[in-house]
């Protein structure tokens, strides 16, 4: 092993690392493209709902299924990342699951049936899965702690742009046709266009994840101390020799993760992991994916048309971006903690809202709320509050902290355990929306309410804060 010896004088009154901000955000920009893709690809799906329904004669459970069916691969996927990061190193991962993606949304456009849809969507999920887990550890490393919230954050707004995008293409592909079910170019129905419209990003995916430098902390741990040393003097300037022995120092004392590492005296893992684990679960069971995975359902049942209901569900997605946006502003201000009060104050409120709404709506003949004049309106602005709410603050903030409050010598293989958790409770709401709505869209939003202020008494009693910490500290 090539060491680099420690330069430093004065041990900790080393000078300011001369940072390429600019070179730092472009590096975590393309990692983020597989957030986008993550976005992208679970969301093109909510165009499409009404037309596979048509299409297929789908019952609402086999609905549920093939729009949740990428979420269980994306546990799957999420539950390997991890090692496969650390076998491989990061930047082939991303190109692993940039290759996934391509051959997903290819599969699920020409699918003939819900069954074999389903199997496309489980591929593109285990692709998912992976870019969710690898996107957040790559930037907290290659990211100094000045940085790390802002740069940490790109991924919750990359999903968020990708939400956005497929939503758009959604609403001008059915537009364009004049429904999701009507043919558009060459005699093929719109629906399967809004799949195959994740093949230019996913392809793009691939090709950035040759050009990105890799982890100078994999590389360290795999020896190529002149290498890390490379990409660091690229990224942070004249400090990057002192930054390899730092890298150095906390690696000696580790060891291969094992699942036994995570083990600790109480429910089986370390209090750690737990936290990470319900942190990343309260995300999902607060109900925000059922915005994005079934609003055109969801608002063509409360009486807007199909063309109106998927124009609404791209202006919330534009509001989770400005959202987003604006917690990238505030996360390494405020700090990681009062943003997750914050959003979880909001949420509960928003959502104790629509559900009082739907609750309370009377009927039409097939059985579904009406809202009608302020009501409607009322639901909307809760609707659009509760996204804002969540886009400032648990969206963002939760990667935030999954890629940052583990220990270096845990946090690949607790990173992937979090996020399996997420995607399976991500998969628990989103299968049961369906039925749920069958029973009353009241009873729906006052479980998530539930959810909202669980999250609320979890982030206030055992979150702690990571701002200003560098990833050796945690």
């Amino acid at each position: 092993m090539a060491h680099i010896t420690d330069i430093r004088t004065g041990g900790a009154s080393a000078l300011p690392p001369q940072v390429s901000t600019a070179k730092i955000s472009l590096v975590a920009a393309v990692a983020a493209l597989g957030g986008f893709l993550f976005g992208f690809d679970t969301s093109v799906i909510n165009g499409a709902v009404g037309a596979l329904q048509t299409t297929f004669a789908a019952s609402p459970w086999a609905t549920g299924l093939a729009v949740s069916s990428a979420l269980v691969g994306s546990a799957v996927g999420a539950f390997f990342a991890g090692s496969m990061a650390d076998r491989i190193g990061r930047a082939r991962t991303m190109g692993v699951a940039s290759i996934l993606f391509v051959i997903s949304a290819l599969g699920s456009g020409l699918c003939f049936t819900l069954w074999d849809l389903s199997a496309w969507r489980l591929l593109g999920g285990v692709a998912i899965g992976v870019a969710s887990v690898v996107a957040p550890a790559y930037i907290a490393e290659i990211a100094p702690a000045h940085l790390r919230g802002r740069l940490g954050a790109l991924q919750q707004l990359a999903i968020v742009i990708g939400i956005f995008a497929a939503l758009l293409g959604d609403y001008a592909l059915a537009t364009r046709a004049g429904s999701a079910t009507e043919p558009l170019w060459f005699g093929v129905a719109a629906w399967r266009w809004m799949f195959w419209s994740a093949l230019p990003a996913a392809a793009l995916y691939g090709i950035g994840a040759l050009f990105i430098p890799e982890s100078p902390r994999y590389l360290v741990a795999r020896g190529n101390e002149t290498q890390a040393l490379a990409v660091l003097r690229g990224l942070v300037g004249d400090s990057a020799p002192s930054k390899v022995v730092e890298i150095r120092r906390s690696l000696s004392t580790e060891s291969v993760p094992r699942f036994r590492d995570l083990r600790g005296p109480r429910f089986g893992l370390l209090p750690i992991v737990w936290v990470g684990i319900l942190l990343a679960m309260l995300q999902q069971f607060v109900g925000i994916n059922v915005i994005f995975y079934y609003s055109s359902v969801l608002w063509q049942a409360v009486g807007f048309s199909e063309k109106d209901s998927l124009a609404i569900t791209v202006i919330t997605s534009f509001t989770n971006i400005v959202t987003t946006v604006i917690a990238i502003a505030c996360v390494d201000r405020f700090g990681r903690k009062p943003l997750l009060i914050a959003g979880s104050l909001g949420m509960a409120l928003t959502l104790g809202g629509l559900a009082y709404l739907f609750g309370t709506a009377g009927m039409d003949a097939q059985g579904n709320p009406v809202l009608q004049g302020t009501r409607g309106m009322l639901a909307l602005i809760c609707a659009n509050a509760y996204v804002f709410s969540f886009g400032f603050s648990w969206g963002p903030v939760v990667w935030v902290l999954l890629g940052e409050m583990f220990p270096n010598r845990i946090r690949a293989l607790a990173l992937s355990i979090a996020a399996a958790a997420q995607w399976v409770a991500n998969f628990a709401v989103s299968a049961t929306f369906p039925s749920l709505k069958g029973v009353g869209l009241g009873w729906a939003y006052g479980l998530y309410t539930t959810a909202a202020v669980l999250s609320l008494f979890f982030a206030w009693r055992y979150i702690r804060e990571t701002k200003g910490k560098e990833l050796e500290q945690m």
